[in-house]
């Protein structure tokens, strides 16, 4: 009797990951079930879906470990991602500081300044690198960044001089 890989489930947390566990516990229940002791190995086994949340499969085909085709990139630590965010989250609070000291043509002007350089660092860096910048779709990102920095140039040119 073979089992089928459908009916084995992968566990919601990496962590609690026990894939030999699994499959022996499949082994053992089918051959109670068909009364025989020995039963073939599934053709593919789920694992745990990695760090991004995409689940793998097994591979069974037999090829190189050794030669993959895709290139792999370095984790970096979480923080390193966020260094743009945090420049342009910089940036954004030195604007309201400005606009509280009572500069209110500089300080919205500093304001829409951060936000282009949001939109410089989303149009440029992957979105894994891009980290809290990558909300939606490069395009409503770019659109709604450039479209509040400009907002906020005309609100700071037709400001009054106080």
């Amino acid at each position: 009797m073979l089992v089928r890989a459908g009916s084995l489930r992968a566990p919601l947390y990496p962590s609690d990951w026990s894939g030999e566990r699994e499959v022996e516990v499949a082994r053992d229940e089918a051959a109670d079930a068909s009364g025989q002791d020995d039963v073939q190995e599934p053709v593919e086994t789920a694992r745990p879906a990695d760090a991004s949340g995409v689940g793998q499969q097994a591979d069974t085909a037999g090829g190189d470990p050794g030669n993959e085709s895709a290139p792999q990139r370095e984790e970096q630590p979480a923080w390193l991602t966020q260094i743009p965010y945090y420049l342009v989250l910089a940036t954004m609070g030195a604007g309201i500081v400005i606009v509280a000291a009572a500069y209110f043509k500089r300080g919205p002007a500093l304001i829409a300044g951060a936000l282009l350089l949001a939109a410089l660092f989303r149009a440029i860096l992957p979105p894994h690198l891009a980290g809290m910048l990558a909300v939606r779709s490069r395009l409503f990102d770019l659109t709604l960044l450039f479209g509040l920095a400009v907002l906020l140039v005309v609100l700071a040119w037709v400001a009054p001089q106080l």
